[in-house]
């Protein structure tokens, strides 16, 4: 089961839920939290709901499904610049197992669709479409921060 911290800008407030790996992310519509998570061992996850809407419309308009490879990892795991999207589960890395040309058509839709702060170029992600919301990082770090409660940080 995964404590999943979730900011929600609406209201400005951090929601919380627990949901187990294969049950969908809360405001995603297909995307498992065993997604979101990763390669990460983290049982502790976190997000903007505004990425979960990007997601959403993303993979409305493609309308076919689209794996994501994964989205979250904690700082100490590694594999990432220091402030990697992904360290404030900001960024989606997706579209590992399809075609050059249909990573392509997902590539050029994330970036027209306008709901991604930044969407890595080919050259810099050949394998993979890469697509992040650059704002995660100062609020979900600030509340984090904040709150000393929030366990197992």
């Amino acid at each position: 089961m995964a404590k999943i911290l979730v900011f929600n800008p609406s209201n400005n407030v951090m929601e919380v839920y627990y949901r187990g790996l294969d049950q969908y992310m809360p405001y995603a519509k297909n995307m498992t939290v065993r997604e979101f998570r990763g390669s990460s061992n983290s049982d502790l996850l976190w997000t903007d709901r505004r990425l979960m809407e990007a997601w959403n419309k993303l993979r409305t308009t493609y309308g076919k499904p689209i794996k994501i490879g994964y989205a979250f990892k904690r700082i100490w795991q590694g594999g990432h610049g220091e402030q990697s999207q992904h360290y404030a589960g900001m960024a989606l890395d997706m579209a590992q197992n399809v075609s050059s040309a249909e990573r392509d058509k997902i590539r050029i839709l994330a970036e027209t669709l306008g709901v991604f702060s930044y969407v890595e170029p080919k050259a810099l992600t050949p394998t993979w479409v890469s697509a992040n919301l650059e704002k995660g990082y100062y609020y979900l770090s600030e509340y984090i921060y904040k709150q000393k409660k929030v366990e197992n940080i």
